[in-house]
């Protein structure tokens, strides 16, 4: 295996199409299929699937995918070091942030990056946090803000703060009759196995949010009643304004609507909360500036828990 030919071969993975690779790549697509036929050849595997909709890495093409994205990624950082050395930061960082997160954290982000460090170039993904874990363990990311308190093989955490989990929308009759108000007569709470008579759309068992909430159903000895599986927080929100059902969000989440300052909220108690942590792949190495904008956003999510909102500091 070559440099050149494993650049061909993750551009091939990530674009699902010879055509469109060579485009990329800047390679004539016969010169590419060779390049591919070799690697098949050399490895002696099938590295892809080809169809009519494209090309899909088979089980041993997604390992090596893995693989070749940390190699590659290790020369690029390997480059960038010789480049700048004694320089000022500088380089590409690629973050992934859930739609949560990103709503809080995202442009106070992207202000301090242009601010400190003109020649960082900033990629931030926003999505769910099942996708983003997802191009973490492939490699694609310097480091992702996910909601998990347990690290992996694959994966290092770091704990940078906590949220408390609300129950969003009008429940039932039955289970609104068993919330209660807390001691200081203001915020307004539900039982946890109260929960178990709330019609719920919450986001799929792939995300961190859907974890926590399932673990804890567990221990409680209920069984959530999911009516839908929705993995867009605009939809989430706006299927508990139309009263369809309830949800189950951190408070953070009710801010990128003016309507959801009406949408009734009660904490759940016994108290639920998700740990907010920074997600390093083991298999990459760390970057200066990479280093530099995961130090940015402790300073920001800092802030943010001094501010006295939603975010707590992380439980030890």
């Amino acid at each position: 295996m070559d440099i050149r030919g494993m650049r061909y071969f993750v551009a091939i993975v990530e674009h699902g199409s010879l055509t469109r690779a060579a485009e990329v790549a800047h390679v004539a697509q016969p010169a590419l299929s060779q390049q591919l036929a070799a690697l098949e050849a050399e490895l002696g595997v099938a590295l892809v699937h080809r169809g009519a909709k494209g090309v899909k890495p088979t089980e041993a093409g997604r390992t090596l995918y893995r693989h070749a994205r940390a190699i590659l990624k290790q020369i690029d950082v390997a480059r960038a070091d010789v480049k700048v050395a004694g320089a000022d930061i500088a380089g590409t960082v690629a973050i992934g942030l859930p739609t949560t997160a990103a709503a809080a954290f995202g442009m106070p982000l992207v202000r301090a990056v242009r601010q400190r460090y003109p020649g960082v170039r900033l990629q931030l993904f926003e999505s769910m946090s099942g996708y983003i874990a997802e191009l973490l363990n492939n490699n694609r990311l310097d480091f992702a803000i996910l909601f998990r308190d347990t690290p992996s093989r694959a994966v290092e955490l770091e704990p940078l703060a906590s949220e408390a989990l609300y129950l969003v929308g009008t429940p039932p009759v039955s289970a609104a009759s068993k919330r209660h108000r807390a001691r200081s007569g203001k915020e307004a709470t539900i039982a946890l196995k109260a929960l178990a008579d709330v019609p719920l759309v919450l986001p799929s068992g792939a995300q961190g949010l859907r974890e926590v909430l399932e673990r804890h159903a567990s221990g409680a000895g209920i069984r959530l009643q999911v009516v839908a599986d929705l993995d867009s927080l605009p939809i989430l929100l706006q299927t508990a304004r139309e009263g369809l059902a309830c949800t189950i969000l951190p408070a953070s989440s009710l801010s990128r609507e003016p309507d959801d300052d009406a949408l009734p909220t009660r904490l759940i108690l016994p108290e639920l909360d998700r740990t907010l942590s920074l997600c390093w792949p083991r298999a990459l190495p760390r970057t200066a500036a990479a280093d530099a904008v995961a130090e940015a956003l402790r300073e920001i999510v800092a802030a943010k828990i001094a501010e006295g909102g939603s975010l707590k500091p992380a439980r030890a």
